[in-house]
């Protein structure tokens, strides 16, 4: 009997194998619906997955490459992205694959009027925090904020915060919640089994990840973005990490400017040591006791991280 093998959800191969597959549209389908609060005769019915990558229109134009990407049965188009680095730019980001979406893919012919131009809606999936809000889910349009008048429908943007996910009853979950625990991973074995009766489209989904990583090819892949994001999200940490030391110092500091220079150039080299160092050791006993989940989340997680070193007792 094969070994079982633990996975994170937000890893975006694993998410691209289960959501971007038109053998399982129906997965993608109800994700869209839930997230979207449809159901009944305004529920989505039918998806047409179509090319994810859209040249510039000019050589000095940046090339675009949306996760997943489809058409839904009245036109609407629908983008779904996994974000599993934080780069700072996440406002840009959505606002610029939005855009080609809307404009793109035939959206409209020549001789056609504006009037013809479809909905699109942007759905981020974020492996950390981006808001200032607790909800894990948000939504975006165009607004009056003053009159409260929504100008169109046209333009709507969805994201779900992974990290701020709190776990709950399942039996009561919002549709929404029940797939926020699906990609929180946070479930233990009854309860990922109690999440899966709870939708058919999400026990689809937890099969389909298991199918994907039970592959040793697709494992080792999995594996090694695993360990990118890894790599990405350290430097990023001690980058982050120098900023705020120095800021101490120089918070502190009350004397000549060299003095100032001289805290500031420690504070950094303190900050690059400690920061890293740490969150090394943290990496090496997580990978030793294979808890990849929890080296992930740490990746990303202040908090959790900080509660893994106290456990493990690394300083």
């Amino acid at each position: 009997m094969p070994v079982w093998r633990d996975y994170n959800p937000t890893n975006d191969l694993v998410f691209k194998f289960v959501f971007g597959r038109p053998e399982r549209k129906n997965v993608t389908l109800a994700f869209i619906n839930d997230v979207l609060g449809r159901e009944g005769d305004a529920a989505f019915v039918d998806l047409e997955y179509r090319n994810v990558e859209f040249a510039p229109l000019r050589e000095s134009e940046k090339l675009g490459r949306l996760d997943v990407f489809g058409i839904l049965n009245d036109g609407t188009r629908v983008d779904i992205e996994m974000q599993v680095v934080n780069h700072l730019n996440m406002e840009k980001r959505t606002l610029f694959y939005w855009a080609h979406m809307y404009l793109h893919f035939d959206a409209l012919r020549a001789g056609e009027g504006y009037g013809q131009l479809k909905p699109a809606i942007s759905i981020n999936i974020l492996r950390y925090n981006f808001l200032p809000q607790e909800n894990p889910h948000a939504k975006y349009v165009i607004m009056n904020p003053e009159t409260r008048h929504q100008l169109t429908n046209d333009l709507e943007l969805h994201f779900l915060e992974i990290p701020k996910y709190q776990s709950k009853e399942i039996k009561k979950m919002s549709r929404i919640e029940r797939w926020l625990a699906y990609f929180a991973n946070q479930l233990d074995k009854e309860g990922k089994e109690e999440l899966a009766m709870s939708s058919p489209a999400i026990k689809e989904a937890m099969t389909a990840s298991e199918c994907y990583v039970m592959n040793d090819k697709s494992y080792q892949e999995y594996l090694a973005r695993e360990s990118a994001i890894l790599d990405y999200n350290n430097d990023v940490l001690g980058n982050r990490r120098l900023g705020r030391e120095e800021g101490r110092v120089e918070g502190r500091a009350e004397g000549r400017a060299e003095g100032r220079a001289e805290g500031r150039a420690q504070g950094r080299a303190e900050g690059r040591t400690e920061g890293l160092d740490a969150f090394a050791a943290l990496s090496r006993s997580l990978l030793a006791k294979k808890r990849y989940d929890d080296l992930a989340r740490a990746s990303s997680d202040a908090a959790y991280r900080q509660k893994l070193l106290t456990e493990l007792g690394i300083e």
